[in-house]
C-alpha cells in the first residue's frame, strides 16, 4: 500500500480488450493506492456462453443484459463513493456501446443506442481513462491461460474488431484524458519492474483527449 501518495485523479477507469489484464491491474492499483475498486460483475451472465457459441442469435440479449447490470452497478457504486479519496474501476459504461457496435446488426444497434444514451447521460465521466493495448495474438494467449471454457471460441478477428471499435471511440473523446498504453512488451502481473512502470501512469498529468503513453524507463 502506498496511501501516502496522492493520485492526481479521483475517478480512474482502466480498460482493455478481453484478456488484457485490466481487472488484475485495477485490483493491484487499488491495493497500492488504498483506493476503492469497482469491478465488473458478469461471471453469471447466462447469455455470455450462448453468445460465444451463436453470436447472431444472442447478441442483443447479451448486450442489453450487460448494459442494465453495468448501469445499475456503476450508479450504486459511484453514488456510495462520494467521500472516497479515489476510485478505480475496471470498466466504463461506454464499453457497452463499443462492443454493441461490433456485435449488433443495424436495426438492433439503433434500438440499443437509444436505450444506452438515456442511461449514460446519468453517470459521471472519469477523470482519467487508461486503456491497456495488446495485439490479438497476445490476448488469445492470455485468454487461453486463464482457461474459461466459454471464452474458448473467441477469435483473433473478433478481438481485432473490438479493438478497432475502442479506437474509434477514443478519437471522439474531448472531455477527459484517454491514455493508451502499449502492453505487448510488459508483464505487470509477474514482473515487478513493469508493474512499477504502470504505477507511474495515474500519477502524471495529461491533456484531455486521446494520447499514447510515452514510456520513460522501458
Amino acid at each position: 500500500m502506498d496511501s501516502n501518495v496522492e493520485l492526481s485523479y479521483k475517478y480512474i477507469v482502466i480498460e482493455g480488450n478481453i484478456g488484457s489484464g485490466k481487472t488484475t491491474l485495477t485490483q493491484k492499483m487499488c491495493d497500492h493506492f488504498n483506493a476503492k475498486g469497482i469491478f465488473e460483475q458478469f461471471v453469471d451472465n447466462p447469455f455470455l456462453p450462448r453468445f460465444y457459441e451463436n453470436p447472431d442469435r444472442y447478441a442483443l440479449q447479451l448486450e442489453l443484459s450487460f448494459l442494465v447490470e453495468r448501469f445499475r452497478q456503476l450508479k450504486d457504486e459511484l453514488e456510495s463513493s462520494l467521500f472516497h479519496q479515489s476510485l478505480i474501476a475496471d470498466y466504463y459504461l461506454k464499453k457497452s456501446l463499443v462492443f454493441a457496435a461490433e456485435t449488433l446488426d443495424d436495426d438492433d444497434y439503433k434500438l440499443y443506442s437509444g436505450i444506452f444514451h438515456t442511461m449514460f447521460s446519468n453517470l459521471p465521466k472519469p477523470d482519467l481513462y487508461i486503456y491497456l493495448h495488446n495485439k490479438p495474438e497476445q490476448l488469445l494467449k492470455n485468454i487461453a491461460h486463464r482457461g474459461r471454457t466459454y471464452e474458448s471460441n473467441i477469435s483473433a478477428e473478433y478481438l481485432a474488431k473490438i479493438q478497432q471499435s475502442y479506437f474509434r471511440y477514443f478519437k471522439q473523446v474531448t472531455d477527459f484524458p484517454v491514455v493508451v498504453v502499449d502492453c505487448d512488451q510488459l508483464d505487470f502481473v509477474q514482473n515487478q519492474e513493469d508493474y512499477q512502470i504502470m504505477l507511474e501512469i495515474p500519477r502524471k498529468k495529461y491533456k484531455k483527449g486521446f494520447q499514447i503513453y510515452e514510456f520513460q524507463n522501458k
